[in-house]
């Protein structure tokens, strides 16, 4: 099985590069082998709802996907990320299934949050609700209908298909131990926990991100996949301090700010508050520009300015190309203020030139690129699923065909991306140092290098164009738009 690499991960769904994981191993095989050498596949588990995210358990694939077999084909040719949603289980789970059966009586009671044990009267004050950093506006809950008749109200923090886990536990430690295991041994070299920042919880807290509880669930979770020489990457959305340490305790963290600096750089043709980031971000961890959800507003707070945040994102339904506001609302079961949803190309007006800047930059950025598979097939906003289903986040979720993969990857602006990739791929100056030159506020350049090896990136933000200069066997070569050379 493949142990994590310095190579970009591809990030799909089991079903969105054909029908199930026999297609994405056979468009893998044919297209993108060498511009992709990790692999984060969604959840693929028995699920009850959220696209995967409301998993029934971890023990099994969806058998519509494929099996165990297919997963380890994949593992021995690409390093895999597997998700583990360690906040919540589904509501049609057995574990939860069995507590509305038995109640007091399951031996799955402690694994979930009941409100007449975690509140001091078995009901928050207005001030804890108000505390509370919730996706709802009203206390996170659901009501728990048992099968005497009783009824009582448990933590949720999503969909009332995701039914939040009480993570310290003993039940709960025990449910965390066998899944990540049973992961490990499944072929996962990097497992993602999902919605981590939610998962420790206190009363008159936020319940969001609480030290030192969330440090200690954080470490049990570590000690657990370290036998297997798996890494973890908590997922959270919020302040970029927060990935910061995280970092600093030497996990692997997301960059979730890049996607708005950059697009802000782009647009209006300025550098300087995306030349602060990559000069202080964390260095130990995976780039974004494009990911399942949207382009997180949240994560750049004091990286730009309010205005220039609300300039930023007031733009992109103004020079995005068919993207509405009334994408982002109730209208299209969307309330989340924290994210736009958008595919990238299509956030950059589907122009070829900036999408391939901004990929550009991200595979010189510090970290490991993750590329979303829309946005690895320059991919517009898919708004025929978007009607059909009213579901905000689908814009950017389009089920392609093997057949439209195979015209995809015919157009320019693809074949230059996957050129990029593989150039990010293979070229000795990514495993060293990265600095960045002096230059002038509408440009960035930035120098990665390895030993006698070197890759450096002069792109101008006004024209939208770039270059690369870099020496290959002792020779210097530049790669452009436009031509290799």
């Amino acid at each position: 099985m493949k142990k994590l690499e310095n190579k970009c991960m591809l990030i799909t769904y089991a079903d969105s590069m054909g029908e199930n994981l026999k297609d994405l191993e056979k468009m893998l095989d044919t297209y993108f082998s060498k511009a992709v050498g990790g692999l984060h596949i969604l959840p693929f588990f028995p699920s009850s709802g959220d696209r995967g995210f409301a998993p029934m358990n971890y023990h099994s694939v969806e058998p519509a996907f494929g099996g165990w077999e297919d997963i380890g084909r994949l593992a021995e040719r690409y390093y895999l990320m597997f998700d583990y949603m360690i906040n919540h289980i589904s509501a049609q789970s057995e574990y939860y299934r069995d507590f509305l059966e038995k109640k007091d009586a399951s031996e799955y009671r402690e694994l979930f949050i009941r409100y007449k044990d975690f509140w001091e009267n078995g009901e928050p004050t207005e001030e804890q609700v108000d505390a509370i950093y919730k996706r709802k506006p009203r206390a996170p809950y659901v009501d728990a209908n048992f099968a005497d008749g009783t009824t009582e109200k448990v933590w949720c923090t999503f969909d009332e298909e995701q039914i939040d886990i009480n993570c310290k536990s003993e039940t709960a430690k025990k449910f965390i131990r066998d899944n990540l295991t049973g992961l490990c041994e499944h072929g996962a070299a990097l497992i993602r926990l999902d919605a981590f920042a939610y998962a420790t919880k206190k009363a008159g807290t936020s319940c969001f991100f609480i030290e030192p509880e969330v440090w200690e669930l954080l470490e049990e979770c570590a000690d657990i996949v370290k036998p297997y020489g798996v890494a973890l990457l908590p997922e959270i959305h919020e302040h970029y301090t927060m990935q910061t340490k995280i970092a600093e305790k030497d996990y692997y963290v997301y960059d979730f700010a890049l996607p708005m600096l950059l697009i802000h750089a782009i647009y209006y043709g300025r550098t300087e508050y995306l030349k602060h980031w990559l000069a202080i971000c964390p260095r130990k961890q995976f780039t974004t520009l494009d990911t399942h959800d949207g382009i997180g507003v949240v994560d750049v707070k004091d990286l730009l300015p309010e205005k220039e945040i609300e300039r930023t994102r007031e733009d992109i339904f103004r020079y995005g190309a068919n993207v509405k506001k009334i994408y982002n609302t109730a209208a299209y079961n969307n309330l989340d203020i924290y994210q736009i949803n958008c595919s990238y190309y299509s956030a950059l007006g589907d122009d070829d030139d900036s999408y391939l800047l901004a990929r550009a930059v991200q595979f010189f950025a510090p970290g490991i690129p993750q590329v979303y598979y829309v946005g690895m097939l320059a991919g517009k906003n898919d708004l025929k699923l978007l009607e059909e289903t009213k579901v905000g986040r689908n814009i950017n979720r389009h089920y392609y065909t093997t057949e439209e993969i195979a015209e995809e990857v015919e157009r320019p602006v693809v074949q230059k991306l996957l050129a990029l990739m593989e150039f990010r791929n293979t070229h000795p100056a990514f495993d060293g140092a990265f600095a960045l030159a002096d230059c002038g506020g509408h440009e960035l350049h930035i120098i990665r290098s390895h030993g006698a090896e070197r890759a450096e990136l002069f792109a101008n933000f006004v024209e939208k164009k770039f270059r690369i200069v870099y020496t290959e066997n002792g020779t210097s070569k530049v790669w452009t738009q436009d031509k290799e050379a």
